[in-house]
């Protein structure tokens, strides 16, 4: 609890929490996994989470809706001291998707002899920044999508970095811009992000993004990139969504925000704990699936896990280490020794979210040109 006192403190929003009852007939249940799909039928479906509007249903209440059942989950009479859960490897994962993604730019660029372009702007040269934004290069390349970086030092003033932004809103070839955040504290940074194009926002920042993916009936022209992962993960693990119980914990609006909504558009019913929740760890023994994303480390120990959860580590944290080649190692916010004793499934950090972050963002990308260039 020391560490969730370093959070920045907000007033917390209470909210209704409804029950929501599927119909096993709707089509939420046709999107799982469809092994007879034509391999160039496949090709067009990178990501396996369907539209968020094929999701949507009729918010139905039964008669009967304030009935629970209070038997105990069957998962917890299996847990025990040589409960091992197992790796969610979204290296693994995310190396799939940009194969599938390079395949697309190929066929792109062989058709319209066009490719997907990315520009990033970076200021300043701050360490994590500027090893994400080398993961990022990296794997544009690897994938043929053409790679532009903007750097500026961190003296420079808004005028320059919206300039750049302008400057790449205008050029046809780039289909995704993202500001490298976080940026220095002289630059408003959501005065700078408000002069991205909206059709070209590939990390899914923009306020009309954000207000769709929250409102039944819309569908944003880009979902978040690490909450598009995280249900990714999901997804490609087998994990039911619908119907669970999910708590988030944190709620910002790059990772946790979206995620929780997202969840919902999925049917999960959704919990967010953030720095003044009273006794978080109660709520996350409830959780069926957990995602953490604040960036404190080892705060989710094993005792705030229910038996069988799955659970996706978002958070990170540099700790030092003279024997790795940056000079630090990755902490999450679970404390993994404990979790892997009572969990069913759960991310590693590094190797999880991370590499599925980086894939959404070329999806993302090859989504943007595709939609410019009309391309199917």
């Amino acid at each position: 609890m020391i560490a969730m006192l370093r959070w920045k403190a907000e007033r917390s929003v209470g909210g209704l929490f409804k029950k929501w009852t599927l119909n096993p007939n709707s089509s939420v249940r046709r999107f799982r996994n469809n092994s007879s799909r034509s391999e160039n039928h496949r090709r067009h479906h990178i990501i396996r989470s369907p539209p968020l509007l094929s999701l949507d249903i009729l918010d139905a209440w039964p008669a009967n809706s304030t009935h629970y059942d209070p038997s105990p989950s069957p998962s917890s009479a299996h847990c025990n001291d040589k409960w091992t859960a197992r790796l969610i490897d979204g290296k693994s994962m995310a190396e799939k998707i940009q194969a599938e993604i390079a395949s697309e730019v190929t066929n792109m660029k062989e058709s319209i002899r066009k490719v997907p372009g990315l520009a990033v702007i970076l200021v300043g040269e701050r360490k994590d920044s500027l090893a994400y934004v080398r993961n990022k290069r990296i794997a544009c390349e690897e994938a043929g999508i053409r790679f532009v970086l903007k750097e500026l030092p961190v003296s420079c003033t808004e005028d320059e970095v919206t300039d750049a932004l302008l400057c790449f809103n205008k050029d046809s070839s780039i289909h995704g811009i993202l500001v490298q955040l976080p940026l220095p504290m002289h630059l408003n940074e959501e005065k700078i992000l408000n002069e991205l194009s909206l059709e070209k926002d590939v990390d899914g920042f923009h306020p009309l993004n954000i207000g769709n993916l929250a409102m039944i009936g819309r569908e944003p022209l880009f979902i978040p990139c690490t909450p598009k992962g995280c249900i990714e993960l999901l997804i490609r693990s087998g994990v039911e969504i619908s119907g669970k119980k999910a708590v988030v914990i944190g709620r910002s609006n790059i990772v946790g925000l979206p995620t929780s909504l997202l969840l919902q558009r999925h049917h999960a019913t959704v919990s967010t704990i953030h720095a003044i929740t009273d006794n978080p760890e109660e709520i996350t023994r409830q959780a069926d699936i957990l995602v953490s994303a604040v960036g404190v480390p080892n705060l989710v120990r094993g005792s705030w896990l229910k038996p069988g959860a799955v659970v996706i580590d978002v958070g990170t944290f540099p700790i030092k280490d003279p024997n790795n080649i940056n000079g630090y190692r990755l902490m999450g916010d679970v404390c993994m020794e404990e979790a892997v004793l009572v969990a069913s499934a759960i991310t590693p950090v590094p190797g999880g979210v991370g590499p599925m972050t980086i894939a959404m963002l070329l999806s993302n990308t090859l989504d943007a040109a595709k939609r410019s260039y009309n391309f199917h």
